[in-house]
């Protein structure tokens, strides 16, 4: 059973900035950020793979950075120039066998998620 603890969460300013990070409790080969607004459907935000490859979401690409320390197993996402539609709970999610990078809800493994919210 892989761990997944998110953190990194806050308040912040529209135009402003935060950094997630999500560590394992072990190496998982997929990772990705998924979030959740109020009333809305969780979707997927960003993914990687072993090798580095990653998976933006249109809508924040451009101003989303996904990386993954695969020695340290901690999977981070840089969040540049955010807006209030950006709020939500952000889910870390990680998978041995789905194809990867993947911004489905197939991950078997969930954080409890970190709370993002921008004002205007």
């Amino acid at each position: 059973q892989v761990q997944l603890e998110e953190s990194g969460g806050g308040s912040v300013q529209a135009a402003g900035s935060l950094n997630l990070s999500c560590a394992a409790s072990e190496y998982v080969r997929c990772m990705g950020w998924f979030r959740q607004a109020p009333g809305k459907e969780r979707e997927g935000v960003a993914s990687i793979n072993q090798f580095g490859t990653p998976y933006i979401a249109d809508s924040v690409k451009g101003r989303f950075t996904i990386s993954k320390d695969n020695n340290k197993n901690i999977l981070s996402l840089e969040m540049n120039n955010l807006q209030p539609e950006d709020s939500g709970l952000y889910y870390c999610a990680a998978d041995y066998s789905i194809w990867c990078p993947d911004l489905g809800l197939r991950y078997k493994y969930w954080g409890q998620g970190t709370r993002v919210t921008v004002s205007s």
